[in-house]
């Protein structure tokens, strides 16, 4: 017959397997949906050399054995990205207007990730 202390303990024990199982979980979700976002901008990037859609890229900013922090980034056009986002003034007057690719997708990843926090944790 078991003890309590033992009962407890296979409690314990089982409460962290499922932890470790959702950390890992809840990072794959991450990564994944970063990258996803990177591709969504990317591909819905204006495109004029094709340098800007090419620069978007993801880095883990932040990780620790419970979570994971990742950016998605413009490496070497990032000046550009609010300028197209949102339109700028012409040189010699008037306006261009912007072409919303980054708002998008981001609101496209925050329903991804919901998504796949829900299926693994289910």
């Amino acid at each position: 017959m078991a003890s309590i202390d033992d009962l407890a303990e296979e409690i314990m024990q089982g409460l962290q397997e499922y932890a470790d199982l959702a950390d890992t979980a809840m990072k794959k979700a991450v990564r994944k949906t970063a990258t996803q976002v990177k591709n969504e901008i990317s591909a819905n990037a204006p495109k004029d050399t094709g340098k800007y859609a090419k620069s978007w890229a993801t880095k883990k900013t932040k990780e620790n054995s419970h979570s994971l922090e990742m950016t998605v980034h413009s490496k070497n056009r990032y000046q550009l990205a609010h300028l197209l986002e949102k339109g700028h003034a012409k040189r010699g007057g008037g306006r261009v207007s912007g072409k919303p690719h980054i708002a998008p997708a981001e609101e496209n990843g925050v329903q991804l990730l919901e998504h796949l926090i829900e299926e693994a944790l289910s």
